[in-house]
C-alpha cells in the first residue's frame, strides 16, 4: 500500500501493522472545505482532526499518538476511541438482566469496570465494513457470546462521516442474539487551540443540562440527579472550564475536576431525536465546537489524570487539563438502575445512536 502523509503529518505506513491476526491501517477522510480527519480501525480511534481556526489555518483539535505502536504502549488507551461494549463504569463489575446475574466483569477501575473491560471495543481491531467515498468509512466489530463477561453474541457498525460543513458525524448501530446490556461512545480528547496545547481551562463551554449525575469516591453515580443551579457544574451559560474546576465541592473532589454525566435538556417526546448537547469555544483560535446526540446524557472529563511524561504526535507533551472529552451515552452504572434510561438490548431490536461533532469559528 503507498504511504500517505496526512495534513496532521501522519505517515499511513506508520499504522501498517498485524494485531490479533488483523491488519491495521490508517484511513483519511477529506471533505470539499479541506478539512481532514484520521481514522484507524485499531479501536475504531479518531487520531487526527483537521479543522480551519479564525485565519483559515487549519488545526489538528484532538489527541493522539504518531504511529500504531505509540498506540499499543499509550498510558492513555481511550485515546479517540469507540468503547464498549459499555462505555463508562458498571459497579463491582455485576449486573442482573432478566433474573440472570452476570458478575465476571473485569474490575479495571478500582472496584469498578470501566470502558468494557480489559479488552474493550478500543483495543480490538475492527474490519472494514466499507470504505463508502472520500468523506466515509465504516467499521464493524463482533463481539463474541461471553466476551468480557458480557451476554450475546454483538455485531456492532460504527460509520464516520465527515460532511461539506465541518461535521464529524458518528453513526451506530448494533444487533445481539441474545439480550445484552450496550453503551458506547465516542473518547476523543479535544483541545480546540490545538492538540499539544498545555491548557483548556481557557476554553468557553456550554452544556445543555439542568442536572448532572453525583458521583461517590469511586465514580458510580448515587442517589438522585443534582440540579447544576448554584454550583461549580452549572455550565448552562457560556464559561471558562478552569473558573471553578479547583472549588472546594466535594464532586470535583471526587474527580479531581469534571468527571460527571450531564442529562442533558429534550423536549422531543420519543427520547430520540438529535438535539443540541454541548458547544465549546477556545478564545485562541476562534474554533467552535457544537456536538449534537441522540444520547440522554454526556461525559465531561477534563484529562484530570493525564500523565505528561508521555510522547504524543509530534513530539507533543499532554499534561493534566490539556484536553477535554465529552463523552455522548447513555449513564454510568445503568444495568444496575432500572431508574435510568434502559441499555438493554434484545434479539428483535436494533440499537442506533448518531452524535456529531460540529466546528466553526468565531470572529
Amino acid at each position: 500500500m503507498k504511504d500517505k502523509h496526512t495534513l496532521s503529518d501522519l505517515s499511513t505506513s506508520d499504522f501498517n501493522k498485524i494485531i490479533d491476526g488483523k491488519r491495521t491501517e490508517l484511513f483519511v477522510l477529506t471533505n470539499k472545505s479541506g478539512c481532514e480527519a484520521a481514522i484507524t480501525n485499531y479501536g475504531a480511534k479518531v487520531v487526527s482532526l483537521m479543522v480551519p481556526d479564525r485565519d483559515g489555518k487549519l488545526i489538528d483539535v484532538v489527541t493522539g499518538h504518531q504511529t500504531i505502536d505509540d498506540y499499543l504502549n499509550s498510558p492513555q488507551p481511550y485515546f479517540g476511541a469507540v468503547c464498549g461494549r459499555y462505555a463508562n463504569r458498571i459497579a463491582g463489575g455485576r449486573f442482573t438482566l432478566d433474573g440472570i446475574v452476570y458478575d465476571c466483569l473485569a474490575l479495571n477501575n478500582g472496584p469498578n469496570s470501566l470502558h468494557g473491560g480489559l479488552k474493550g471495543f478500543n483495543t480490538v481491531v475492527w474490519d472494514i465494513f466499507k470504505r463508502i467515498d472520500e468523506q466515509t468509512i465504516a467499521l464493524i466489530h463482533v463481539s463474541p457470546d461471553g466476551e468480557e463477561g458480557f451476554p450475546g453474541t454483538l455485531k456492532t457498525c460504527v460509520t464516520y462521516h465527515l460532511t461539506d460543513n465541518n461535521k464529524l458525524v458518528i453513526l451506530y448501530r448494533a444487533a445481539t442474539d441474545q439480550p445484552t446490556v450496550l453503551n458506547l461512545t465516542n473518547h476523543s480528547y479535544f483541545n480546540l487551540s490545538g492538540a499539544g496545547n498545555p491548557t483548556i481551562c481557557d476554553h468557553l463551554l456550554t452544556i445543555n443540562a439542568d442536572y448532572f449525575l453525583p458521583i461517590d469516591k469511586t465514580a458510580i453515580p448515587y442517589g438522585a440527579k443534582a440540579a447544576v443551579e448554584g454550583t461549580p457544574m452549572d455550565f448552562r451559560t457560556p464559561t471558562l472550564i478552569g473558573s471553578r474546576i479547583n472549588d472546594s465541592f466535594e464532586q470535583l473532589a471526587f474527580g479531581n475536576g469534571y468527571d460527571h454525566t450531564y442529562i442533558i435538556n429534550r423536549s422531543d417526546k420519543d427520547g430520540n431525536s438529535v438535539v443540541p448537547c454541548a458547544r465549546c469555544y477556545s478564545p485562541q483560535t476562534g474554533i467552535v465546537m457544537e456536538v449534537e446526540t441522540t444520547e440522554p446524557g454526556v461525559q465531561l472529563y477534563t484529562a484530570n489524570r493525564m500523565r505528561s511524561g508521555f510522547t504524543g504526535k509530534a513530539g507533543q507533551r499532554y499534561p493534566d487539563r490539556s484536553a477535554f472529552c465529552l463523552e455522548t451515552q447513555h449513564f454510568p452504572d445503568s444495568p444496575n438502575r432500572p431508574d435510568y434510561p434502559s441499555v438493554i438490548l434484545r434479539p428483535d431490536e436494533e440499537f442506533m445512536s448518531i452524535t456529531a461533532y460540529g466546528f466553526d469559528v468565531e470572529k
